[in-house]
């Protein structure tokens, strides 16, 4: 894996505010073959390669920019801090959250302007500005969603977009690649999981027991690569409690295992599958390579996620949008069946076995709806049910069957807003567990 070049001109347009334009798979499927795509993976690579066998705790060299944005970091830190959650009875996201993201958005600018004094691209006060309006943007959206109350690995992807305009403005060098992970990112990642701890951040598109994380993925790749070549600890020492006690001030990766033992209940093995699995694998060397793997094909290249991604003119992309000639969508046909029973979900593994209607196979489409195919024609099943049909009962049920963040009834499911485990954890910690209902 090669350094990002850090002379790369950025674009000639006149910097603008970064928007999305990720609307269908087709625009996916063309940004995947972008320049800008190139870039992005460039610059992950590159800070993969960089951190390789490199602890939090060791020296490593920090320019002055590198140390302004742990200090701008610290600065949204301390916005959080000054914007404390509501006393509210709600399960989901605390609405302070939304004072706090204004915050962030009204001086995200100023902010960032200070930054951009030393970029050899930018030729005087007003070129700047412009451009600190777009890096802005990139910077606001890196906390979660203002409406509701989510974050997910979308918004992570916009935090290293914001750092991947400070590289396009050559305002790093190939000797700050380590400073921005083993500093900057983890202080990012520090920053994120106060606010998921305070406001009870909502998961957004998590794949529950089937992801790594509820909220992140870099961590595991970057982690990963900084223990790549570790004598001793070994992907299978994530189940060693002291080891991951001792040294999770050392590796990202350990840190984040600690996290999620911190908040979810049983095992990892229970809890976290994937990770569990992972930790069968032989070497970190394989570990990462894979990480990466991952992070291209359920990150980089699902549309729900990638759809928030925002380009403007320092990470440019517009898709052509419908080629001449492709078919328009036909109209779905809907047959009304209340007593059919929704059950897979596309993707995600499913522990119990798909029903049928008529005959027919259902399934779960992304907008939540249920469908069937009936020839060679895809049909929509109004169920009448506004709920997901796996079975949330407990009564009865092996402690097994079922795996619960601390203090919820009922698991991550189908297309539903996911409560924090952070917040369920946290409301267990004040004396009896509150039953969080999924209506």
């Amino acid at each position: 894996m090669a350094d990002l070049p850090t002379d790369t001109p950025a674009s000639s347009e006149a910097p603008s505010l970064p928007e999305k334009r990720i609307l269908t798979k087709h625009d996916l499927a063309e940004f995947q073959d972008s320049e800008a795509y190139a870039q992005y993976i460039g610059f992950i690579e590159a800070l993969n390669q960089a951190v390789l066998g490199r602890k939090l705790t060791e020296a490593c060299h920090e320019s002055e920019i590198t140390q302004a944005l742990v200090k701008l970091l610290g600065t949204v830190s301390d916005l959080a801090t000054a914007t404390p959650p509501l006393q509210t009875d709600g399960r989901f996201g605390n609405p302070a959250f939304r004072t706090f993201y204004d915050g962030v958005h009204d001086q995200a600018t100023s902010w960032v302007e200070p930054l951009l004094r030393g970029s050899p691209k930018l030729r005087d006060d007003e070129e700047r500005a412009a451009a600190a309006r777009e890096v802005a943007g990139y910077l606001q959206e890196s906390f979660g969603n203002r409406e509701r109350i989510d974050y997910g690995t979308g918004h992570e992807a916009n935090f290293m977009a914001f750092l991947l305009c400070l590289v396009r403005l050559d305002l790093f060098t190939v000797t700050d690649h380590p400073a921005l992970v083993l500093r900057v990112f983890h202080r990012y990642l520090r920053v994120m999981r106060q606010l998921q701890f305070g406001y009870w951040l909502e998961p957004a598109g998590s794949h529950g027991v089937w992801g790594l994380d509820d909220y992140h993925f870099l961590p595991f790749l970057f982690g990963s690569a900084q223990l790549v070549g570790h004598r001793y600890i070994k992907p299978k020492s994530i189940h060693d409690a002291e080891t991951v006690q001792e040294f999770a001030k050392d590796y990202i990766y350990l840190a984040s295992i600690k996290f999620i033992n911190e908040v979810k209940t049983a095992s990892l093995r229970w809890h976290s599958p994937m990770l569990d699995d992972i930790s069968g694998v032989k070497t970190w060397d394989k570990v990462n390579s894979g990480m990466l793997k991952m992070y291209l094909a359920e990150v980089l290249g699902k549309l729900p996620i990638m759809q928030h991604f925002l380009f403007g003119t320092f990470i440019n992309f517009v898709p052509s949008r419908r080629h001449d000639g492709e078919e328009e969508e036909e109209e779905e046909e809907v047959i009304e069946a209340p007593n059919a029973s929704p059950i897979t979900t596309g993707g995600a593994p499913n522990p119990i076995p798909p029903k049928s209607y008529g005959g027919q196979a259902l399934i779960r489409g992304q907008d939540g709806h249920t469908y069937t195919i009936i020839a060679g024609k895809r049909i929509r099943i109004n169920t009448g049910a506004d709920h997901c049909s796996h079975d949330h009962s407990v009564d009865g049920a092996d402690p097994l069957d079922h795996v619960y963040a601390k203090g919820q009834e009922a698991p991550t499911c189908c297309g539903m807003r996911i409560p924090s485990a952070i917040g369920a954890a946290q409301q267990g910690a004040r004396g009896g567990v509150r039953r969080i209902p999924f209506d």
